[in-house]
């Protein structure tokens, strides 16, 4: 077979990538050389591959820094009002190839490195990911950055420095084994500590009220150090700035305690107040309740207001009066959007500041503080919801506890003067949840607190409306709505996949990158021979380039004309990978009933993280790789079937399997999976989507026709009636032959012979307490995959449905969600103007 082109000489034929002009090249070379210098003169005599790639990180970051200073002065002097998205996870990934794409600067880094004698694809492989996420909502995050300043926004990501992001994934037999992500080892190129703006974070005391108000006093103290990541634009010389805080202890903390000769033991205690920017909580889709987790929510909180109100008091239009207490414009400068409750802190916190330390009274405070805040929902899933504990809130942050109460208090008030005597509705509404553990419900507080509040896809808002905050809801009906997630068509086309993205340019420009609604144009050409083949054809190269790098990295041999069929996404019982597995094992099984018959070939890939403590999603892991090595080694099956766990799925290897990808498995229970944004990711890279009517999918199946998506399985309202009716998993067992083989096969020890009841815990669960309802949509799953393999054995009719796939893919860029974020609820407009770039005067 040819050998796949590599990325680099795929580069040099796009335009897109910037061209390299003779200059650029000589300049980049030469700065390139320049840090090397630098880096060896201090150290060795000798460069390494690392050498090089901090070499060229620093080359490229040159060419941001007056960009960066640029931009934020304008700023200044514009004094447009200013967006904060607060997250306590931004799963950035990468940072030089997405800046070389937003600068325009990839092929003259390319031909200079080249020149060189180096490969620019394996210096980029050197860099750590920065894995400051779990999944989908801090990705979303990163994405939302990306826009932001390719719309030309004032915005800034306000989040934590984890010294620790999540974990590194090993599998160990057939085991998921966690492992620290010390990403900062080698030093962070992208990354300026800004000690001159280090701000103090109170906890624990107590509060006095006086005449003269109130005081929060006898508070431990953490300093909040902040490091700023500049986000550059695509090509409209904008950068913006993600502001990550550390906690650092104070050069006195402990030391005043008068424990005489303690001074070592205090020095070493430092290491308490410095843990909560330590690491990560790795649960996606859980709420834990811990001490530290509630530091870390209320440590970004407290940092980002003050660092938020010193910008809005010195800024030209901020304030007139002399002692800057007038707030009153503060909602027309400032617009703050909570990522989920994680940062729902924000709404006491400013509370707190308004009313205890600028003296604004009461009503006005709330007003302005509602008039900023908005909140953005992520799962209707209860145990993901943050209900914090009183004693914990009493004892951490007592100040916002009375203002929580007082929040409450006022908010009751409302309810009961409008409907008198309905005493259950005000305990369905209340912020205090009361019972044996009385409880903060942090969903609550943002609903009250915001003037705003959006789901992440339309079906999704509908359920909030309808079910999560319903009384809500129908007390200000105003308040809710949809903003449909979106990704960065930059890092998840242009970037991860240049030889789709080149074909594209050819047929109608390079519009689409900073307008992904022309993708559009692409229909009039979904039966044209010539982009058929070039669509089939970037596919295949993108196949064999990955299967050239499972073969490297994991020492397995695929069949790169076989269906790639890929699952990736966090280990969850609502994902439902377990109905994957049992797809898998019916496949299986019927090779082995008939193994003259033909088959399509599929390689099924399954990849993500479990939560540490959470055992189901690790007994899922497990039986996946215990299927795979039952089918993979056995001599009867061949290459027709190949299962493959794909160890440690970050952002890196997500760019690098999901341009290879036929099928894209989004099979959650209707109902349970709020947007996704892997379906987007998937459908703009030319695979389609196998899936429920869940999430985006809807929206997938409304834009591109649900013809051209293969849906199937229970919908919303079959859920709610087969709940209302008791789902009885032994029904299907007992009806469906090929289910039950499967699941007689896994309980029976055949995919675990050295431990026979290894699986009994899912077979229980699967049998007795599935909420996800997995063999309710086993038969309609079984009969869609079928559909998929009949598809695919026509690989003309396969391909059109990949391009009208692209084509109307449009709607689901971050470009198009962030705008309507900006109109409906920032009150802002986007701008498409450029800043002059560093080399050229302001006017």
């Amino acid at each position: 077979m040819a050998k796949p082109l590599t990325d680099s000489e795929k580069r040099k034929q796009i335009s897109v990538r910037g061209i390299a002009g003779l200059g650029d090249v000589a300049e980049v070379r030469k700065s390139f050389n320049r840090h090397l210098h630098f880096t060896l003169v201090k150290d060795r005599n000798v460069a390494t591959p690392r050498d090089y790639f901090f070499a060229l990180a620093h080359t490229v970051r040159d060419h941001l820094v007056g960009r960066w200073i640029r931009t934020q002065q304008h700023y200044y002097e514009r004094d447009p009002k200013r967006i904060y998205y607060l997250s306590l996870e931004f799963y950035m990934g990468r940072t030089l190839q997405n800046t070389m794409v937003n600068l325009g600067l990839q092929n003259a880094c390319d031909e200079a490195i080249y020149q060189l004698g180096l490969d620019l694809e394996e210096l980029e492989e050197i860099e750590e990911d920065a894995g400051l996420g779990n999944g989908g909502l801090g990705r979303l995050a990163a994405c939302f950055l990306d826009s932001m300043a390719t719309l030309g926004l004032a915005a800034y990501g306000y989040g934590i420095r984890y010294e620790f992001g999540i974990f590194n994934q090993k599998i160990v037999n057939g085991w998921q084994v966690e492992e620290a992500d010390d990403w900062l080892r080698y030093g962070n190129p992208w990354e300026k500590a800004r000690p001159e703006y280090m701000l103090p974070v109170h906890f624990y005391g107590r509060v006095e009220h006086t005449p003269e108000g109130v005081r929060w006093l006898d508070t431990q103290v953490v300093l909040a150090m902040p490091y700023d990541t500049p986000v550059p634009g695509y090509k409209n010389n904008t950068v913006n700035t993600m502001r990550l805080w550390s906690a650092k202890a104070p050069n006195d903390f402990k030391l005043h305690d008068f424990n005489v000769g303690g001074y070592i033991e205090a020095v070493l205690d430092r290491n308490l107040a410095e843990n909560i920017s330590r690491v990560l909580y790795p649960n996606d889709n859980f709420f834990e309740g811990k001490e530290l987790r509630l530091k870390q929510e209320y440590f970004v909180v407290a940092a980002t207001l003050q660092d938020i109100i010193r910008r809005f008091k010195s800024s030209k239009f901020g304030c007139r009066d002399p002692v800057r207490t007038c707030f009153e414009s503060f909602p027309d400068k400032v617009a703050i959007q909570l990522n989920d409750t994680h940062p729902a802190l924000a709404i006491p916190e400013l509370m707190r500041i308004l009313v205890d330390v600028e003296k604004v009274d009461w009503d006005k405070a709330w007003e302005i503080t509602k008039n900023t805040c908005a909140y953005t929902n992520h799962t209707v899933l209860p145990e993901a919801l943050e209900r914090w504990p009183v004693s914990m809130f009493e004892k951490l942050l007592p100040r916002h506890l009375e203002i929580i109460y007082a929040i409450n208090q006022r908010h009751l008030d409302h309810v009961a003067s409008l409907f008198p005597g309905d005493v259950d509705r005000l305990r369905r509404m209340s912020v205090i949840e009361e019972g044996d553990c009385k409880r903060i419900n942090m969903a609550h507080l943002c609903v009250i607190g915001s003037h705003a509040v959006n789901g992440v896809a339309r079906i999704h808002s509908e359920i909030v409306k309808q079910s999560v905050f319903k009384d809500f809801y129908e007390l200000e009906p105003e308040k809710f709505q949809n903003k449909t997630n979106g990704i960065t068509p930059r890092r998840w086309l242009l970037l991860c996949n240049p030889g789709l993205a080149d074909t594209i340019v050819e047929k109608i420009g390079e519009g689409f990158l900073t307008d992904l609604s022309q993708l559009r144009k692409l229909l009039p050409f979904a039966s044209d021979e010539a982009l058929i083949r070039d669509v089939a054809k970037a596919k295949q190269e993108n196949k064999l380039k990955f299967s050239a790098f499972l073969e490297k990295e994991y020492r397995v041999r695929i069949n790169p004309s076989s269906m790639f069929d890929v699952h990736v996404k966090r280990i969850h019982e609502y994902k439902r990978q377990l109905l994957n597995c049992l797809h898998i094992i019916t496949l299986y099984n019927r090779i082995k009933k008939d193994p003259a018959k033909a088959f399509v070939p599929r390689t099924v890939m399954i990849g993500g993280k479990a939560a540490p403590g959470y055992h189901m999603a690790k007994m899922i892991i497990k039986l996946v790789t215990s299927i795979s090595d039952v089918v993979n080694h056995d001599p009867i099956v061949g290459d027709r079937l190949k299962v493959i766990f794909l160890e440690n799925y970050r952002v890196s290897l997500a760019e690098k399997v999901i341009p290879a990808a036929d099928l894209s498995q989004q099979i959650s229970t209707a109902g349970t999976e709020a947007s996704g944004t892997g379906n987007m990711k998937f459908m703009l890279n030319g695979a389609l989507t196998i899936g429920t009517m869940d999430g985006a999918n809807v929206e997938m199946a409304e834009e591109a026709g649900a013809e051209n998506l293969f849906i199937f399985g229970l919908q919303v309202e079959d859920i709610e009636a087969l709940d209302q009716k008791g789902y009885h998993a032994q029904e299907y067992y007992d009806r469906l032959p090929e289910l039950r083989q499967a699941v007689d096969q896994i309980s029976s020890g055949f995919f675990s012979p050295k431990e026979p009841d290894c699986f009994k815990d899912v077979v229980n669960m699967l049998m007795n307490h599935d909420r996800f309802k997995v063999f309710a949509d086993y038969e309609a799953y079984m009969a869609c995959q079928a559909q998929v393999d009949q598809l695919y054995q026509n690989p003309k009719e396969w391909t059109k449905k990949v391009i009208k796939n692209i084509a109307c893919s449009g709607k689901f860029s971050s470009d198009r969600t962030i705008t309507e974020y900006a109109r409906d609820i920032w009150g802002v407009e986007p701008c498409d103007l450029q800043i002059p770039p560093p080399n050229l005067p302001k006017d």
